[in-house]
């Protein structure tokens, strides 16, 4: 199953390592799910990832950025006409509809246009799918 994950559930998952965006991380990591992203998304992981105020282990967002480079699902995305209340987040909506990925998982979603396929980290958890 292809996703795009917004910046703030990496973070999430790298700040709590037993909450569900941490779960949902491993599996993209376990090749469980495949993470669409384009170069605006791999930029925004990694400027966000590697903020002083975090203090990640640089080591392991290196890795982490490796892996989606190396078995994420590069998308040349076309540009929606879906207007943004904030249009960092268009990025992302950009990638999910030039893709055949089924979610946009995010902790955001005053930031999206109310649609169906775009939900949070506990409402994917809530679907129950089976992810052989």
């Amino acid at each position: 199953m292809k996703i795009v994950l917004d910046t703030n559930i990496i973070v999430s998952g790298f700040l709590n390592p037993k909450g569900i965006p941490a779960e949902i991380i491993s599996l993209v990591l376990n090749k469980k799910l495949i993470l669409c992203y384009d170069n605006k998304i791999l930029s925004e992981y990694t400027e966000v990832l590697t903020r002083s105020k975090f203090d990640f282990d640089i080591e392991s967002v290196n890795r982490f950025l490796e892996f989606v480079k190396s078995n994420g699902e590069y998308i040349v995305a076309e540009t929606q006409k879906t207007k943004f209340i904030d249009d960092d987040d268009k990025k992302f909506y950009d990638v999910f509809k030039s893709s055949e990925a089924e979610f946009i998982i995010t902790g955001n979603m005053k930031h999206y246009p109310n649609k169906k396929n775009i939900i949070t980290p506990r409402e994917f958890k809530e679907l129950n799918i089976i992810l052989r």
